[in-house]
């Protein structure tokens, strides 16, 4: 059974919720790996230093959520997490405090320089002509959808790297910093700095200049992760 003694739980309100949290991390950890079962509610009261009620009712919320299965006589057992229990979780504010939802950030960045990478080398004439009108999109579509049309270019671009596993983490990912907090916060950049970021990522692409794509989106995911950076500084100190 994995170690639950580094979580511990403060006394503050509302206890359930915090619970929520301390499993949540625990869950993540890595540690638990889906189908195992994680200590029973009476194990889980000693470790964490509260009621049993409580521990009751956060074990109901994840399960509810989809995070964990509850066994009448058997346990309750981690069912893993895909996007959308993520994204769930991200929405409800029990999952990504500040150092999660940094790694998140740092995380996206990586994989969309991977992705741009990999698109130049796997580029065809259809590829490029689809990335090519995703670009004019964003140039000549109102203000109000504009955001749509950028998460467009890039689920365009990983859909050209060719690999869909890299293309499906990174929708989960978009989806949940979008919905999750930027729409909250307003952090994007002005419409034309966010349009001159990709033409050169889709110009090496074109051209298969593969060390120019993955630059390319390296500097266009430098602004875009201290803009979110910056926002979540805001929103932690709030």
């Amino acid at each position: 059974m994995a170690e639950l003694s580094r979580i511990t739980v403060e006394p503050r309100e509302p206890l359930a919720a915090e619970v929520s949290r301390r499993l949540i991390d625990y869950l993540m950890s890595g540690e638990v790996q889906p189908g195992d079962r994680i200590p029973s509610e009476r194990q889980l009261t000693e470790m964490l230093g509260v009621n049993r009620p409580t521990v009751r009712e956060a074990i109901k919320s994840l399960g509810f959520l989809g995070l964990l299965e509850i066994r009448q006589s058997s346990g309750t057992y981690f069912r893993g997490s895909d996007s959308d229990v993520l994204y769930r979780l991200f929405e409800l504010g029990l999952v990504l405090g500040e150092r999660g939802a940094k790694d998140m950030v740092q995380a996206r960045a990586e994989l969309e320089i991977v992705v741009a990478g990999l698109a130049a080398e796997a580029r065809d004439d259809a590829g490029v002509d689809l990335l090519r009108a995703r670009l004019a999109v964003m140039r000549e579509c109102p203000d109000d959808e504009f955001a749509e049309a950028d998460t467009a270019f890039h689920a365009a671009l990983a859909e050209l790297s060719g690999n869909s596993v890299l293309r499906d983490m990174l929708k989960g990912m978009r989806a949940m910093i979008q919905r999750g907090w930027v729409e909250r916060t307003g952090a994007v950049r002005s419409r034309e700095v966010a349009y001159a970021d990709h033409v050169p990522i889709f110009e090496a692409v074109e051209k298969g200049d593969t060390p120019g794509a993955r630059a390319a989106m390296a500097q266009h995911m430098e602004g875009a992760s201290r803009r979110l950076m910056e926002a979540l500084d805001r929103r932690t100190a709030d």
